[in-house]
């Protein structure tokens, strides 16, 4: 089953952050980094709101040639990002994954 995990970065900023594991276990989604546990776990519930909202998804293709995908909130804030993909392709698989698993995925606090 795909998971939300909540874990905290080492190092002096200290900051919370979420990823998105699918179920065959990779990372399809990171957030940025957030002061308070609080406010990862309110990206979670806006990943979920927003994967499916028409304009929640922005497509792009990086300078390295990558193709990446970000998940925006409706006051255009990025919430999430994906991983590069070699192609436009295996971005729109990833999207998929995402609206398919971020509404029941499960959230471990590993933080």
């Amino acid at each position: 089953m795909a998971t939300f995990e909540i874990y905290k970065s080492k190092g002096k900023s200290q900051k919370y952050f979420f990823r998105l594991r699918a179920n065959n276990g990779q990372i399809t989604l990171k957030s940025q980094g957030y002061a308070q546990k609080s406010g990862a776990k309110n990206g979670i519930e806006s990943v979920r709101k927003n994967i499916a909202r028409e304009g929640g998804v922005e497509r792009f293709e990086g300078k390295n040639g990558k193709h990446y995908f970000r998940v925006i909130a409706k006051n255009k804030q990025i919430v999430g990002s994906s991983e590069g993909y070699e192609t436009a392709r295996g971005a729109a698989g990833g999207i998929t994954s995402v609206k398919k698993t971020a509404g029941s995925a499960n959230v471990e606090d590993l933080a």
